[in-house]
């Protein structure tokens, strides 16, 4: 019995899908790279031009710049387990990216972009930086009406992790295409 060809078209169209998540996977890594330089640039400036512990007034007292290193995670959390941090933001890099390349939408695309480059940046920070190989401390510098002080790399996390609920809020997958909405 002679097998059926296949379907040309059908093809042609998964050929397509493959070459628009490459390239999707291509820009968020792009999106996550210029992440990391601009958070490492922005924590050289701040290393060369702020004085540690002294605040700046950049908008009133609602967000002033003012060096600190943080041996912990949000809020200055886990201080005495940084090499956990170290290990975290090394599988969020990893993770991001895998998910990264398996993507059809540029919202995902964006978001994963947005948290791959600051996942990235903090693994290199705690890498890297001192006191010590593994238990680096992040440089944070941007301090929000003495709430919190975060970086660039934070703002990049919260606003690429905004982007995905949104893309989930609106029914897009992360290959592309709208979930149907339940008929129930």
């Amino acid at each position: 019995m002679p097998q059926a060809s296949p379907d040309p078209s059908r093809a042609e169209a998964a050929d397509t899908v493959a070459r628009q998540s490459r390239r999707l996977f291509w820009i968020a890594v792009a999106i996550g790279l210029v992440t990391l330089a601009a958070d490492q640039l922005s924590k050289w400036w701040a290393i060369t031009h702020l004085t540690g512990g002294e605040a700046t007034k950049v908008i009133d007292s609602l967000i002033t710049f003012q060096l600190v290193y943080n041996p912990g995670a949000a809020f200055s959390t886990g201080t005495g387990v940084t090499w956990v941090f170290t290990i975290v933001s090394g599988v969020a890099a990893i993770a991001t990216v895998i998910i990264a390349w398996r993507s059809g939408s540029r919202l995902w695309t964006a978001g994963l972009g947005l948290v791959f480059g600051g996942a990235l940046t903090h693994f290199g920070d705690r890498l890297l930086r001192p006191p010590s190989f593994g238990n680096g401390h992040v440089v944070d510098f941007i301090n929000y009406d003495n709430l919190f002080i975060g970086n660039v790399a934070d703002i990049a996390i919260v606003v690429g992790v905004c982007l995905v609920v949104l893309a989930v809020l609106l029914g897009i997958h992360l290959r592309g295409h709208r979930i149907p909405k339940s008929t129930e």
